[in-house]
């Protein structure tokens, strides 16, 4: 009878692609007759086809018995075929292989090609009970005469060792003879045993240092350097001897070898094993920085990103020889694989220290800038391209325009410039800048990270907000973000930073009252509503502001400004006050209350001198107290400058100790069930649960009465009370239930889950001849405010020098605190200062292009770049639990406060 080989097998499944699964069920169907023939031969070829299958994704697991029959064929080439199918389809479930222990040992004491046929399927269906049974067998066979035999026992034994570690203890002296054996084959098949069992206790493997040493100086075969040297730098961290002893060899290895994989191998070894310290460590890092920063430069992907790897971990060491590449590294964020883009990033987040922070962000930002948008190339264009053709465009899918990348570069620059609290930072109106830049070109959702990231500086770094609140007022006065709110990557929310910046510190507007506007325009209402609150609020304070400093400078002439302002905010907040966002509506109906306070007060108001005393007793007031101008100008100023705000510490709110007594778990209102109950006894009360039961509410009434009788019971007792005829009560049963009322009520008082009523049963008679008479003088007095200034902030003066740049990084606890060294994380580990290699080029880097400029007016101007600032840590608040009263004295130009999360 003719049967169908594993040749046909596949000529029919190409010839059948169209009605595979038919095909396959009849070649199925044929396979499961054959490989039930006694035929050995037969039952091999359906086995060879059936493993064929399982790589198609067919279950063969059904057959695994029939393999075994086949594993058994004293013919070695049958017995192959029966290995194959066991290592293609056997797991650890498989319930034959407690069959095949005596099958196993068998073939390991057999002829040397059964044995290597075994060898090699015995390390594929390794169990933990197989790996017990039969390591004597496997560690016997690494005495073999045969250098074949040795080479596959001792891979046999790695998958021993994993299964049934106990064989260690009698298995590795025997594996450690074959470090010094004839073959060079077996030598490398034991060193990468050694190498992947060191992985896990490299300490265990100490005692293996001198061969593996030896091996190391003597041998010429990379691949196995590559295992030793791997071998050594697992070992190395636990043997600090070993260090000094390698580096000769490695350093002779790195400067020598030709093999680009043994040179990475030699240097990640020399990082991961701490062979880079000392005076012998740091020439030895010199050389694999070097060896590395070719790697960069070489145009083979694979090398550029494991040399990029690597420098990363040589950075916390070295920063000062990776910093000699820096040109290097920077050219790597041009390229187009987008995975050496990212490592290139990682480089230079690790480089990044306060003397290369701006040429580094400045790169950076340079590629969120997108290519201008060609428009559609004339004829003449179209024909020049043709005859001279140019490099391809950049095609819209690439890396640096997708979304993912923008955004990581956005957060990266954002990383590097705010890490250990702005450390790196020396020019902090610089940072502001980068972060609106930053804003403009990303075109990804980042806005509220900006937005946190400007409220913190400005909050934290006094001597910037000057030039803060200027570049704020340009981002509001610039309609870029409000037009395009709605899209996605807009970050609109710098409006929210710039509203707030503005607001907050409007003393250093030279003309708070030309900023409301586009505070309060109709656009403002579209954006999102946090947004347009702040907006409301910020124009607030800005208005309570001008309005104070015009108090100071009063004119009649001013009069009819503060009219038209008000009428023209009251026009705009009536607008607002409609809002269906409930945060939007109560800052605006608010603030149009405040308005048409002042609106009434100033169309009341008279000029000082058509203000004559007719009444007798009018003419003792002194009339120095009486102001001359109206005095619900200072009605809003107070509101918002009466503390300052500062930022906070971490740990303030974990520092702030429990007061003695407080059970923070115990109830603040005791039990209810106890009240209630004797709320029972009051005839009022129960009357009234009485008819709530004749509505339909019998279990609530009948859980709240003292019947301890069944529900239907109660629901009828219920009825009949209601029914029957009240009794009229006694003057002394009156007075006690009055009694009894007026205690429940007293107790119901401090009751947060009770409203109490508190309005008069019966207004009382009003009695005319009590009300006293009092001369009302209109508003409460004004407080008396330290002498200053009688302009507004003059900004006319020219720095003669550049701002002192203190960050607060501190914050302010709260008084009382007791801080827990537990709550305090520990100190950053500090990296050494290393010298400024970046000043190659006596040039500054070329400005940006397509970012917006920000244009402050000209005796604004800094008259050159601040040099690099030593920031200086605010002294930390006392942690004592004593009270202390603290006076503040405000510095010249300090006024403003900061933000807090």
């Amino acid at each position: 009878m003719w049967e169908r080989t594993l040749q046909d097998l596949i000529r029919g499944l190409r010839a059948n692609k169209n009605d595979e699964s038919k095909f396959i069920g009849q070649a199925m169907d044929e396979i499961r007759r054959e490989i039930k023939s006694k035929d050995m031969a037969l039952k091999a070829g359906a086995v060879m086809k059936l493993t064929y299958l399982d790589m198609l994704g067919y279950d063969m697991s059904w057959a695994s018995f029939h393999i075994v029959e086949v594993m058994s064929s004293p013919k070695i080439h049958i017995k192959s075929v029966g290995y194959l199918g066991a290592v293609q389809s056997f797991n650890e479930d498989t319930d034959v292989l407690m069959l095949t222990t005596n099958l196993l040992k068998k073939d390991l004491s057999s002829t040397p090609a059964d044995i290597a046929v075994t060898l090699n399927g015995v390390s594929s269906i390794m169990t933990a009970d197989l790996a017990r049974d039969l390591s004597p067998e496997l560690v016997g066979m690494l005495n073999h005469s045969r250098p074949h035999i040795r080479k596959r026992a001792v891979a046999a034994m790695y998958r021993v060792f994993q299964k049934y570690p106990d064989a260690l203890h009698h298995g590795i002296g025997r594996l450690q003879e074959k470090l010094e054996d004839s073959d060079p084959g077996v030598v490398c098949a034991t060193v990468n045993v050694l190498c992947e069992l060191a992985r896990r206790n490299p300490q265990d493997y100490l005692p293996l240092a001198p061969q593996l040493f030896h091996l190391l100086t003597t041998s010429s075969n990379n691949w196995m350097l590559i295992k030793i040297v791997k071998l050594f730098g697992s070992l190395s961290p636990h043997e600090p001897r070993l260090v000094k002893k390698l580096q000769p060899p490695i350093t002779d290895l790195i400067s020598t070898t030709s093999a680009i994989s043994l040179l990475y191998e030699c240097v990640h070894t020399c990082i991961i094993g701490n062979m880079l310290q000392g005076i012998t460590g740091d020439s030895l890092a010199r050389t694999c920085v070097s060896k590395l920063a070719a790697f960069i430069e070489d145009p083979d992907q694979n090398l550029k990103y494991i040399a990029l790897l690597a420098m990363v971990k040589i950075v916390p060491t070295h920063p000062h020889l990776v910093a000699e590449h820096q040109d290097t590294i920077l050219s790597s964020v041009d390229d187009e694989d987008i995975s050496i883009r990212m490592r290139a990033l990682d480089l230079l987040s690790a480089l990044v220290n306060r003397d290369n922070l701006q040429s580094i962000v400045q790169q950076v930002l340079s590629h969120l800038v997108k290519p201008e948008s060609s428009a559609i190339p004339s004829a003449v264009q179209s024909l020049s391209q043709h005859i001279i053709p140019s490099a391809p465009a950049k095609s819209p899918g690439a890396p640096s325009q997708s979304t993912a990348y923008r955004l990581v570069l956005s957060q990266r620059i954002m990383t590097m410039c705010s890490q250990n609290t702005y450390d790196n930072v020396a020019d902090f109106e610089w940072y502001l800048s980068v972060l609106v830049d930053l804003a403009y070109v990303s075109n990804v959702d980042i806005g509220t990270q900006i937005r946190d990231q400007l409220v913190d500086v400005v909050g934290r770094v006094r001597a910037a907000r000057s030039y803060a609140v200027k570049l704020m007022v340009k981002v509001l006065s610039d309609d870029t973000f409000l037009l395009h709110a709605g899209e996605q990557g807009s970050c609109s929310e710098v409006l929210w930073a710039a509203a707030w910046i503005c607001g907050e510190y409007c003393s250093e507007l030279s003309a708070p009252d030309e900023l409301i506007p586009y505070l309060l325009q109709p656009e403002i209402a579209s954006l999102r509503p946090d947004i347009t609150a702040v907006c409301i609020q910020s124009a607030t304070k800005l208005f309570g502001y001008w309005a104070s400093e015009a108090a100071k400078q009063w004119t009649e002439s001013f009069l009819e400004d503060l009219k038209r302002a008000v009428d023209i905010m009251i026009e705009q907040m009536e607008q607002f006050a409609s809002s269906t966002q409930i945060e939007v509506q109560e800052r605006a109906a608010n603030l149009l209350q405040l308005l048409i306070f002042i609106k009434r007060d100033a169309a009341m108001y008279k000029p000082k001198q058509e203000n004559g005393f007719t009444d007798p007793s009018a003419a003792a007031f002194d009339p120095v107290l009486e102001p001359s101008f109206p005095k619900s100008l200072y009605l809003i100023q107070p509101l918002f400058s009466s503390h300052e705000l500062n930022p906070v510490a971490s740990i303030a709110q974990a520092s702030v100790p429990v007061p003695d007594g407080l059970d923070l778990d115990a109830w603040i209102v005791p039990s209810m069930q106890d009240r209630v109950a004797e709320e029972g006894d009051d005839g009022d009360v129960t009357e009234r649960k009485i008819k709530r039961n004749k509505k339909g509410k019998e279990k609530e009434s009948a859980s709240r009465t003292k019947v301890k009788s069944g529900k239907k019971k109660q629901k009828e007792e219920g009825y009949r009370e209601e029914l029957a005829p009240q009794e009229e009560e006694t003057a002394e049963e009156k007075a006690e239930r009055e009694r009894r009322k007026a205690e429940r009520l007293e107790r119901m008082r401090d009751d947060p889950y009770y409203i109490m009523d508190d309005r008069p049963q019966k207004p009382p008679a009003e009695d005319v001849d009590s009300i006293p008479v009092v001369r009302l003088d209109g508003p409460l007095p004004l407080p008396k405010e330290e002498p200053r200034l009688p302009g507004l902030r003059s900004s006319a003066s020219v720095r003669s020098a550049p701002p002192s740049f203190v960050v607060e990084r501190e914050g302010e606890m709260p008084a009382g605190a007791v801080v827990t060294p537990q709550l305090l994380s520990p100190a950053p580990s500090s990296r050494r200062q290393t010298p400024n290699l970046f000043n190659v080029t006596t040039t500054p880097p070329p400005p940006l292009p397509s970012f917006q400029s920000y244009e402050v007016p000209d005796d604004e101007l800094r008259t050159s770049t601040p040099e690099p600032i030593k920031v200086t840590r605010a002294k930390k608040k006392g942690t004592s639990t004593a009270k202390k009263k603290r006076t503040v004295k405000p510095k010249a130009g300090d006024e403003g406060t900061v933000v807090i999360h």
